[in-house]
């Protein structure tokens, strides 16, 4: 690489960010020179290139291919020819509507020389369009200078500037993290002090090596972000205190823990598995086994996947599919910001081809979480998975689930009478879960309006249990029945349950609250957990079932119930909108960089200053909720949709049921008739 000015890549980095990009790019066995000014191309008697001479006096430098990085040199011949005024150093000289020393003639894009330079990137360019066309149409759009920000990938090593890369706002001055050991260069520049308090807002800065904070970074220049009170702790590693803290998610996992429990497949044998060349979760599972039996562990093994290929050096895609080349995260802000409606907008804008079983059910939760309306009215309905399909689990025989709401636990003795009485006219199987509901198990799809026109009428609504949204708050009787009790839990849980009720997650939720620190409603295994103390509530995050069960964690100690419900709002939307696709909120937290204490300045402190955004966000959801399932049974046209057949009512003949325990399960094959073929045998 032979480059002209003293550093590389001088109009984006900095001296310190071109040193520690030289010393990645020299570790890959690619030699630089800097400062050299090519003066000739040396060529062969048989007219190949052979080498290149320097007008500064270096040996020859020997090659067989030279490739020329010309950059942006304005195209001004017709200008100079028409008599339009020029730049110093070329280019169409224009005013602030984009207009030449000619009025009737504007120049636009990189032959352009706007506030005195030429910008030479496409999206100046956009913006100067823009205001031509404006004028054009006796608008009074000007051209004030354009954001130069810009994030890309040298030769695998990550590379970003922002903003004001180079101190040059007056007052302003540099943070600066240099890290040459693990090749990190991050400077962060910040404005002059403001107000009485002198706080310091980020105006630029440059990244090599880790630009994992960009966007973050770019949106505080921008203003649209607020900078924290310490700025430098953008920059700066985080600390674990006095002892190392320990290790996270799969780092955390030793070489004989089982992933896969359904195969019994170890996290060493997934690893060997990524190291003899499988670099997908297909190969993994081809290999391994490994997610092939309930699926459960497949955002483990996934993770694993991730830091095995990152430790080894390959490239990770975080991608949300084929479709979207963007990850979970980026794709609901931009859906959220934008105020994207449709997965044809999406799509349009920021996706290619027609979407996929992946794409289009996490597209759906986003804008189920940002609008909360019906999800089958519309495109939406071809979204949504098999069970939020027919707003009910699908079970392993074909039949459904019915699974109503029970806040916290209570409920009455006609709404027992009524869940008692569908399930006996119905057929169905019951069963109390772990989370204080009533399953009825064995509904055909076109029973469920039937059954839920009855539930909704007992005063009951839908449990969500077929959705990746909150489940259940469960509870014990706290003081009000238990002498042991502090807190009224069971009020807590109900109001909780209500307020969260149909909220759209990367992944289902579980809650509980706990009267007392003994504990009985299991808050430290949940999502997020409520344990009552004698000062008030503790509140726990992050802890759940699932491949690599774990406790949850400690976010904030006796604090009043408007305050508990406040932070939680707050987490969970922040959840929402960094999650990954199909993301339990503890696999979310492992890889959340800071931790705890970065969760808690988040949350508790408002360090983003987005904590606004997320209380609105919550409050919206719980003014425009709605029962899914009453809204479903008040519209003949949604009802139709519930059908086994197209064009037949007759009962699915596949579904056959036996005894067992006095109650309804499915028949195995062996215990079924033999089958039933339907006229014409359209299903």
């Amino acid at each position: 690489v032979v480059e002209f000015a003293p550093r590389l890549m001088p109009l984006q980095v900095d001296d310190g960010g071109g040193s520690a990009l030289r010393r990645h790019i020299e570790e890959l066995g690619v030699v630089v020179h800097t400062g050299a000014a090519s003066s000739e191309i040396l060529v062969g008697e048989d007219g190949r290139v052979r080498g290149m001479r320097f007008s500064t006096g270096q040996d020859d430098l020997h090659s067989d291919l030279v490739v020329f990085s010309a950059g942006v040199r304005p195209r001004d011949e017709l200008a100079r020819t028409a008599g339009l005024e020029v730049g110093e150093r070329g280019g169409v000289v224009v005013d602030s509507a984009c207009r030449t020393s000619d009025p009737d003639v504007f120049a636009i894009g990189e032959c352009a020389v706007a506030e005195g330079r030429v910008w030479g990137l496409v999206s100046p360019g956009y913006q100067m369009a823009r205001v031509v066309a404006d004028r054009i149409l006796g608008g009074d759009a000007v051209f004030a200078g354009a954001d130069l920000s810009t994030k890309l990938k040298l030769l695998g090593v990550d590379v970003a500037s922002f903003g004001d890369a180079f101190a040059a706002t007056p007052g302003s001055e540099s943070i600066t993290y240099d890290d040459p050991v693990a090749g990190v260069y991050k400077k962060l520049v910040v404005g002059p002090p403001e107000g009485r308090a002198g706080h310091r807002r980020v105006v630029g800065g440059v990244l090599v090596g880790d630009a994992s904070m960009y966007q973050m970074l770019v949106q505080m220049a921008r203003g649209d972000m607020p900078t924290p009170e310490r700025p430098e702790d953008l920059v700066l590693p985080e600390r674990a205190g006095d002892g190392a803290a320990p290790a996270m998610g799969v780092a955390g996992l030793g070489e004989a823990a089982v992933v896969c429990s359904c195969n019994s497949v170890a996290k060493s044998e997934i690893c060997s598995a990524i190291a003899g060349g499988a670099l997908d979760v297909g190969a993994v599972k081809a290999c391994t086994k490994a997610g092939t039996g309930c699926g459960g562990c497949v955002p483990l093994v996934t993770e694993l996947l991730k830091a095995e290929m990152a430790k080894a050096g390959l490239a990770v895609n975080d991608n949300l599919c084929e479709h979207f080349a963007y990850s979970r995260q980026e794709l609901f802000d931009l859906v959220r910001v934008q105020r994207l409606s449709s997965f044809s907008e999406v799509l349009a804008g920021h996706g290619a081809g027609r979407g996929c079983e992946i794409c289009k059910p996490a597209v759906a939760s986003m804008l189920a979480s940002l609008s909360n309306g019906y999800i089958l009215d519309g495109e939406q309905a071809a979204l949504q998975d098999t069970n939020d399909h027919f707003l009910a689990n699908l079970q392993r025989d074909g039949t459904y689930s019915v699974v109503p709401r029970v806040p916290g636990g209570e409920i009455t003795p006609d709404q027992l009478i009524a869940i008692g009485s569908i399930a006996k006219e119905f057929g169905l199987y019951t069963k109390i879960t772990g989370g204080q509901r009533i399953d009825m198990f064995g509904a055909r799809v076109d029973q469920l309006p039937l059954i839920w026109r009855q539930l909704i009428d007992a005063g009951m609504e839908s449990g969500h249990a077929y959705g990746k949204a909150l489940r259940t708050v469960k509870s014990c009787v706290g003081r009000t029945w238990c002498r042991f009790g502090v807190q009224d839990s069971t009020s807590l849980a109900i109001e909780l349950e209500l307020r969260y009720r149909g909220l759209r997650a990367p992944h289902k939720l579980k809650s509980a609250v706990s009267g007392c620190v003994r504990e009985c409603a299991e808050a430290q295994s949940k999502d997020f957990g409520v344990i009552a103390t004698e000062k008030g509530w503790n509140v726990y995050v992050c802890g759940n079932g699932g491949a690599r069960p774990q406790h949850a964690v400690l976010l904030a100690a006796d604090i009043d119930t408007e305050t508990v419900i406040r932070y939680l709002d707050r987490f969970l939307m922040f959840y929402i909108r960094t999650a990954d696709r199909l993301e339990r909120t503890a696999t979310w937290f492992n890889k959340l960089e800071g931790g705890i204490d970065y969760l808690r300045r988040v949350v508790l402190d408002d360090a983003l200053g987005i904590c606004d955004e997320l209380e609105a966000d919550m409050a919206r959801h719980v003014a425009t909720y709605q029962c899914e399932w009453k809204a479903t049974i008040e519209d003949p046209e949604r009802v139709r949709r519930f059908r086994t057949f197209v064009n037949s009512d007759t009962p699915d003949p596949n579904v056959v049921f036996v005894t067992e325990r006095g109650q309804p399960r499915p028949a195995y094959d062996h215990e079924k008739p033999d089958p039933v073929t339907l006229a014409g045998g359209l299903r």
